[in-house]
């Protein structure tokens, strides 16, 4: 008697342009590969009238009748990863990668290739490993969660992106052209496992990637590994202050900057005076989010296909 086939949903981006690139030569291999692994294929795309929340209902219904739950991929950067995840948070469904982003921290975080090829590899005859998933309120964040200058960074790339294409140095450059700039100092309260702390800053920054806390030189690094939240505030600075902060940033040096503090917690809550929501950025996309915000890490609650030799780092 023949094995049921496992279910496989792939979700991407219309503008990812997963269907049309390299179509033979990388598209038609993966879905032998997956077919060759034992999957039903079913491809998703989401859109702007197409949403990801109505594919995500369709795809969650498929893979939760179905005897074996077999893999949901995301098909694109952290971006779509951090989408498709917040869907399988406390399943038992595990989440596929096939890295189609410009940084893939997530991806590289747990050794999974950055060819495609490989990675579907890796989704077909890898195993399962749960992972830590950080919140702010009702949002997750895998890489990283922030407010003040760093949503603005955001704003700023994406411009330079869609003007000038997806380029790394693009996430330099935009720091270097915010802070040239006005930028707003934020006066918050910040309550740390209970402990309050009022602080002037213009940037709060909450990593959950080990290995990007990591290439930042950040000792927080370890307690995003053991499941803690990992946070650091930047006191209030002059511009000059901050250009250096930027120059210690891209070399790695930003956790021996005078004017930066890094912590770790349970819970983390932060009040603004007057306010009742403040912009913020969650693995590279922004957000307007009522206050108070409220920060835990959900410990591993998220199932993710790895290669059989990796650990995180």
């Amino acid at each position: 008697m023949q094995a049921e086939l496992k279910p496989l949903s792939i979700l991407y981006n219309e503008k990812s342009g997963f269907h049309a690139q390299h179509k033979d030569q990388v598209y038609d291999p993966l879905m032998m590969l997956f077919t060759d692994a034992g999957f039903e294929i079913q491809v998703f795309e989401f859109t702007q009238q197409n949403s990801i929340d109505t594919a995500m209902k369709k795809i969650l219904a498929r893979h939760q009748q179905a005897a074996d739950c077999g893999v949901v991929v995301a098909a694109g950067g952290d971006g779509t990863v951090n989408a498709v995840a917040s869907y399988l948070i406390q399943t038992n469904i595990p989440l596929g990668i096939l890295p189609l982003g410009t940084f893939n921290y997530v991806a590289r975080a747990y050794h999974i290739p950055l060819e495609l090829i490989d990675a579907a590899r890796v989704i077909a005859t890898g195993r399962m490993l749960p992972i830590h998933v950080a919140k702010l309120n009702d949002l997750i964040y895998l890489n990283n969660a922030s407010l003040g200058l760093y949503p603005l960074f955001i704003e700023k790339r994406e411009y330079y992106n869609r003007w000038l294409g997806r380029f790394k140095i693009h996430a330099y450059s935009s720091g270097l052209d915010v802070l040239l700039g006005q930028y707003p100092e934020l006066k918050l309260e910040v309550v740390v496992d209970g402990e309050k702390y009022p602080v002037k800053t213009p940037l709060v920054f909450f990593g959950n990637n080990p290995l990007q806390l990591k290439e930042m030189n950040l000792k927080i690094a370890q307690a995003a590994k053991l499941g803690r939240l990992a946070g650091i505030v930047v006191a209030k600075s002059g511009k000059m202050a901050l250009l250096k902060l930027l120059l210690q940033l891209v070399r790695g040096e930003i956790d021996h900057a005078s004017n930066v503090y890094s912590f770790s917690a349970e819970q983390v809550e932060i009040y603004a005076h007057k306010a009742k929501s403040i912009r913020v950025a969650v693995d590279g996309e922004l957000h307007i989010e009522r206050l108070p915000l409220k920060l835990t890490v959900e410990k591993n609650a998220l199932n993710l296909m790895v290669p059989y030799v990796a650990t995180s780092v």
